[in-house]
């Protein structure tokens, strides 16, 4: 790993996180945050000035959606570029295969229920609808093996995903009195009830990313081709299925509690490689700095451009990541 690289990517992640834990409408002054940052040290006592109220505000709101927001932009960056590698496939991301259809759809369930199966239906519903996406796009590629499987998985994602979304808008006519919450949900949010969303996700985040970290060097061998790397002593079917399993454990964990926030799965892994290269024993734990500062410094757009009121997430994710997935699909074609 290029060390310069890791820390000016770590850098670049630890300032987009005190630049989210400074910003915001309540009206705390800056020394005020960065006192009360420092006071939580150990062996350290600053008076920060900050009221109980404002103390609440920054541990309680602020720093548990700063948090959130770096858990979903590195699974997010990490998974898609555990999937681009897996399928060798430079446009995949984690809604490749059925995560976000499924997810969707659980979600959807969950809000027309209308809380009726517990506090945690909304986040449970959309995981399981996730897991449950990614299943039958695994078992449907996979029957059809031989060379063709990866791409079989990815054609089957993407039927996957019509069907889903066909039943969730048939869920969403039967109750279009929930359309602004699904709607909201499906644009992405990283509103928080202090720490539950974070400690909800957590074990679920640290499984995938390790998961996808100690298989960085395989995604290498990956890329050379299925029968190199049998050659070379990779089972490619086992890693790459893994690998998908391990990607889509984190990304239904974070979409559960996050909503849908697209193209950060295709923008961060790309960025990555243009500025440190494409081997995945840099660009993995890259992607996993960057992503978590890129969704933070999104979240922070997202609340700062029609303040108070906020814009959701996706769109700001969006309106980034869809130029740079056309230059991506640009630079490919022409590589091709």
């Amino acid at each position: 790993m290029r060390v310069p690289g890791f820390v000016a990517a770590s850098a670049v992640a630890l300032a987009a996180a005190l630049a989210g834990a400074l910003v915001g409408p309540a009206g705390l002054t800056s020394r005020g945050v960065l006192a009360e940052l420092v006071d939580a040290l150990p062996l350290v006592s600053v008076d920060s000035g900050l009221t109980p109220t404002q103390q609440a505000i920054l541990w309680q709101i602020r720093l548990p959606r700063v948090v959130l927001g770096a858990l979903v932009g590195a699974t997010l960056a990490s998974a898609g570029a555990a999937y681009q590698g897996a399928f060798r496939n430079p446009l995949a991301d984690p809604y490749l295969l059925g995560v976000s259809s499924g997810a969707g759809l659980g979600a959807t369930l969950g809000i027309v229920s209308g809380g009726s199966l517990g506090p945690f239906d909304i986040p449970l519903l959309a995981f399981g609808g996730g897991l449950l996406g990614v299943a039958a796009t695994y078992v449907l590629g996979s029957s059809v093996g031989g060379e063709g499987g990866a791409v079989a998985i990815v054609l089957a994602g993407v039927a996957v995903a019509a069907f889903f979304n066909a039943l969730q808008s048939f869920v969403q006519q039967r109750y279009d009195d929930s359309l602004l919450a699904v709607y909201s949900w499906m644009m992405g949010r990283l509103s928080t009830d202090g720490w539950s969303d974070v400690l909800l996700v957590l074990p679920y985040v640290l499984v995938s990313c390790g998961v996808i970290l100690l298989h960085r060097r395989a995604l290498d061998v990956l890329a050379v081709g299925d029968v190199e790397a049998a050659s070379l002593g990779i089972d490619p079917a086992r890693v790459r299925l893994v690998l998908v399993l391990a990607a889509t454990l984190g990304t239904a964990a974070v979409v559960s509690v996050s909503g849908l926030i697209g193209f950060v799965g295709v923008v961060v892994p790309h960025a990555v490689r243009l500025l440190f290269g494409a081997s995945h024993r840099t660009l993995v734990p890259m992607a996993l700095l960057l992503g978590a500062a890129f969704v933070v410094l999104s979240d922070i757009a997202a609340r700062s451009a029609l303040a108070p009121a906020e814009v959701p997430i996706g769109v700001v994710t969006a309106v980034v990541g869809a130029p740079f997935f056309l230059v991506v699909l640009r630079r490919n074609r022409a590589a091709a």
